[in-house]
């Protein structure tokens, strides 16, 4: 019998000496059933710190705060998660060290999605409760966006950045019906950023809040500078199928890099969604179609040799483990490699 390992037979991780305070990944995980995909289609769920994610991620049941600590490491174990969400840097910035603190922790082949803090995505402060109270002032000023996240984010990761995407928070309805002015003042934005920083270039992407921005001026504004639209399924955002067809405004007959952040189920708010669905351990509400439609843009993005991020919530379907893992399956089939007795073929290695 060949030592070679199947699509659906990813090894398990390596086990090691459990030390105390140590986290170690699931060596019984369903996820290492999932078909290994080409490396530049990368899967990855937002944080990584679920003590619900016991059997799926993690080999034990740890604490939130042990997660956060060491949990990446494991996390970054498992063949089909190749990638995650950075979703503190939203906050507060990091400095350099945290982000190379982050970068020990992963593979090679690893490659952060970044969150833009909120500093600079926010046109309003808010207080505890997410209320606007006052302007912010730095609101799209690339100069505070260079130096308080572009810079240590690259200079920290390394070739381990991937997407840096500037989530606009929700507009205050003065800035949102000048939406023109508000495009003009992206284009400035983003033509401010740096666009290398010594052998690395960083790739931005800009999410939305607002639906009412989603316009072909704005897709032709981030084609003019060079700035990939990130598909943020949420429910202030329009289905996937609108949004599909915004990126396919942008990229017109060649279709670029493919970020996409699979944020909340549509139709719930973000706390209803947490309490119908913790300890996100498994699926509640299944969302077929939008996980058909994914699969089939990441397919036609790798296939047009481009690379794919695909970052997960536990408020999507209730267990991002288990979204990623369906997913992966309709991305081998949207890659045409299951074989015609059911078998999936060839498509590539873990890296």
């Amino acid at each position: 019998m060949s030592g070679q390992i199947g699509l659906f037979e990813q090894p398990a991780p390596a086990r090691r000496p459990k030390s105390v305070g140590d986290v170690l990944p699931s060596r019984e995980s369903p996820l290492l059933q999932a078909p290994v995909l080409p490396p530049e289609i990368r899967l990855g769920t937002s944080s990584w710190f679920f003590p619900g994610w016991r059997g799926l991620v993690y080999e034990g049941l740890y604490p939130q705060t042990a997660l956060s600590k060491k949990g990446l490491a494991a996390y970054a174990q498992i063949p089909m998660l190749r990638t995650v969400s950075l979703d503190r840097t939203f906050y507060a910035p990091l400095t350099m060290v945290e982000y190379v603190r982050y970068a020990t922790q992963v593979p090679e082949h690893f490659s952060f999605v970044v969150k833009a803090p909120a500093l600079v995505c926010d046109a309003v402060m808010r207080d505890e409760e997410g209320r606007g109270k006052v302007p912010n002032p730095h609101f799209l000023d690339p100069a505070i966006a260079a130096r308080e996240f572009v810079v240590p984010c690259i200079e920290g990761l390394g070739a381990k950045a991937g997407p840096l995407v500037f989530q606009i928070s929700p507009l205050p309805r003065s800035l949102a019906e000048e939406a023109p002015l508000l495009i003009e003042r992206l284009a400035l934005f983003f033509a401010a950023l740096p666009t290398a920083l010594g052998r690395h270039r960083p790739l931005y992407a800009l999410e939305l809040r607002n639906s009412d921005l989603l316009t072909p001026r704005l897709m032709r504004t981030l084609r003019e500078v060079g700035v990939r639209y990130c598909v943020g399924l949420h429910d202030r955002m329009p289905e996937v199928e609108r949004q599909e067809t915004a990126l396919k405004a942008l990229d017109g007959d060649e279709p670029g890099d493919l970020v996409v952040r699979w944020n909340l189920h549509r139709g719930f708010l973000y706390k209803a969604a947490q309490q119908r669905y913790d300890p996100f351990d498994k699926l509640v509400d299944e969302d077929p179609v939008t996980r058909r439609i994914l699969a089939r843009m990441a397919a036609t993005a790798f296939k047009a040799g481009r690379k794919v991020w695909i970052t997960a919530n536990n408020k999507a379907e209730g267990s991002a483990p288990l979204t990623l893992l369906k997913l992966a399956e309709e991305i081998a089939d949207a890659l045409g490699t299951a074989g015609t007795d059911g078998t999936p073929g060839t498509i590539g290695t873990s890296t």
